[in-house]
C-alpha cells in the first residue's frame, strides 16, 4: 500500500509586512523599466511602525518619485486608515540608494535588451548578473501544474484580500496568513486535512463570527471548481490566539525577499535561496528561476513526467549555465539524460536569451507600467489570473513529438 503522509504550505496576503516590501520593490522596478528597459535595479525595502526605508542599488536613466510610488502602493494594498497604526499618507518614507557596483556591471552588457533577434554569438556576450543556483518545478496535481498545498494557500490568501477590498467582509484589515495541509497517498492528494487562516481585523469582532464569515465568503468559493474539497473531517482554524487586531508593519517589521518559499512552491520543491522582488531581469535569481519553471512545466504538460524539477547554475559574467539538472523523481516517461538533451536543444537558458524569450525588460511598459508588482504577492508561479510568459506550455507539443521519436 502506498505511504500516506501530510504536506503543508503557507501563504500571506498582500498586507503582510514582508509582502508589502516585495510589492514596493517591484513597483519601483516596474516604474524604472517602463521608462528605461536597461535599468539596473536591486531595490530593497524595509517597513516598521510608521516607517518605509527604500535602499539598495539602482542605475537608470528613468526619473521617478520613489516616495510617491511607495505611498501609492501602500494605499492600494489598503493601508489608508491611521488607526491601523500604519497609513500611506502619514508614514515616513526614507530613500537611501546607491548606483550598481561597476564590478558587477562589467559582466552584464546592457546594449541589446530589446526585441531584436540576436545571434548566438551576441547572446553569449551578456553574462549572468551574479552567480547562483535556481530551481523550477511542476507537477500534475493541479490544472496549473503546481503542488496542491501552495496552490490552495495562495488561492485562499488572494480570496481573503478580495473580500476585504470588496467590502463583503467589511471588518478585515490588510495583514493575513493562510496555511493548508493536504493528505497524500503516494503521490496523490486524497484529502484536505487542515485549513488555517489568520487575519487582521477591526476591534470588537468575535473569533466565531470571523470563522463563520470566512468559511462562507472565502473557503467554500475557493474550492468551488475543485474535485478535492474540505469535508466534515477537515480541521478549520481561524486566528488561533483569538485576536489579531495589531498587524502589518505596526505588528512586525518587514523586509524584501523574506517570503521566497511562498513566492515559489511552498517548500514542496527545492529553492536556490535567491529572492525575486526588486531585481531587474539580468539578475538570474529572478529570470533563470522563471526559465526553470517554464522548462519543468512544459515537460509535465507534454506528459513526459508527473513531476519535474530543473536546476540551473550560473557564474557572474558568464552567459551559459554552468550546470543543468533535470530530475523527475522516478515519474519520467523517458530517460532523464534524453530529457536534458531536449531541454538544451529547445530552451534558451542564457540570461539575455531568457530576457528576450519572455520580453522581461519591456513588459512593464507594454502592460501600462505594471507587471512585476502583480507577481510580488500570491506567488510567481501557477498564476491563472495573470498572463505570465513563463507559465505558457508553448513547447509541450514539440517535446512530446520529439520524445516519441527517440
Amino acid at each position: 500500500m502506498p505511504r500516506q503522509y501530510f504536506f503543508t504550505s503557507e501563504s500571506v496576503t498582500e498586507g503582510h509586512p514582508d509582502k508589502v516590501c516585495d510589492q514596493i520593490s517591484d513597483t519601483i522596478l516596474d516604474a524604472l523599466l517602463a521608462q528605461d528597459p536597461t535599468s539596473r535595479v536591486a531595490a530593497e525595502v524595509v517597513v516598521n511602525t510608521g516607517l518605509v526605508l527604500i535602499t539598495g542599488e539602482i542605475t537608470t536613466k528613468a526619473d521617478v518619485n520613489f516616495i510617491k510610488l511607495a505611498r501609492a502602493k501602500l494605499a492600494e494594498i489598503g493601508y489608508t486608515i491611521a488607526d491601523n497604526g500604519f497609513a500611506s499618507d502619514s508614514c515616513a518614507v526614507l530613500v537611501a540608494l546607491d548606483e550598481q557596483s561597476p564590478d558587477i556591471a562589467q559582466g552584464v552588457d546592457s546594449a541589446s535588451e530589446t526585441r531584436v533577434e540576436l545571434s548566438s554569438e551576441e547572446l553569449d556576450k551578456t553574462g549572468a548578473g551574479d552567480q547562483g543556483i535556481m530551481f523550477g518545478f511542476a507537477c500534475n496535481e493541479t490544472p496549473e501544474l503546481m503542488p496542491l498545498p501552495i496552490s490552495l494557500a495562495n488561492r485562499i490568501a488572494r480570496k481573503l484580500a478580495e473580500v476585504r477590498k470588496s467590502g463583503e467582509v467589511n471588518y478585515l484589515r490588510p495583514d493575513g496568513k493562510t496555511q493548508v495541509t493536504v493528505k497524500y497517498e503516494g503521490n496523490r492528494p486524497i484529502a484536505i486535512d487542515t485549513i488555517l487562516i489568520s487575519t487582521q481585523h477591526n476591534p470588537g469582532v468575535t473569533q466565531e463570527q470571523i470563522k463563520a464569515d470566512l468559511m462562507k465568503a472565502v473557503v467554500i468559493p475557493c474550492f468551488a471548481d475543485l474535485d478535492l474539497k474540505p469535508t466534515e473531517a477537515t480541521k478549520f482554524l481561524v486566528n488561533p490566539t483569538g485576536i489579531f487586531v495589531v498587524g502589518g508593519p505596526q505588528g512586525d517589521a518587514g523586509l524584501t525577499g523574506r517570503k521566497i518559499i511562498i513566492d515559489t512552491y511552498g517548500g514542496y520543491s527545492r529553492h536556490g535561496g535567491g529572492a525575486f522582488s526588486g531585481k531587474d531581469p539580468t539578475k538570474v535569481d529572478r529570470s533563470a528561476a522563471y526559465a526553470a519553471r517554464h522548462v519543468a512545466k512544459n515537460i509535465v504538460a507534454a506528459g513526459l513526467a508527473d513531476k519535474c524539477e530543473v536546476q540551473l547554475s550560473y557564474a557572474i559574467g558568464v552567459a551559459r549555465p554552468v550546470s543543468l539538472l533535470v530530475e523527475t523523481f522516478g515519474t519520467g516517461k523517458i530517460d532523464e539524460d534524453k530529457l536534458t538533451d531536449l531541454v538544451e536543444k529547445h530552451f534558451e537558458l542564457r540570461p539575455l536569451g531568457i530576457i528576450q524569450t519572455f520580453n522581461l525588460c519591456n513588459l512593464p511598459a507594454d502592460r501600462g507600467g505594471r507587471f512585476f508588482q502583480d507577481v510580488a504577492a500570491y506567488g510567481h508561479f501557477g498564476r491563472n489570473d495573470l498572463d505570465l510568459p513563463w507559465e505558457k506550455t508553448d513547447k509541450a507539443e514539440l517535446l512530446k513529438k520529439e520524445a516519441a521519436a527517440l
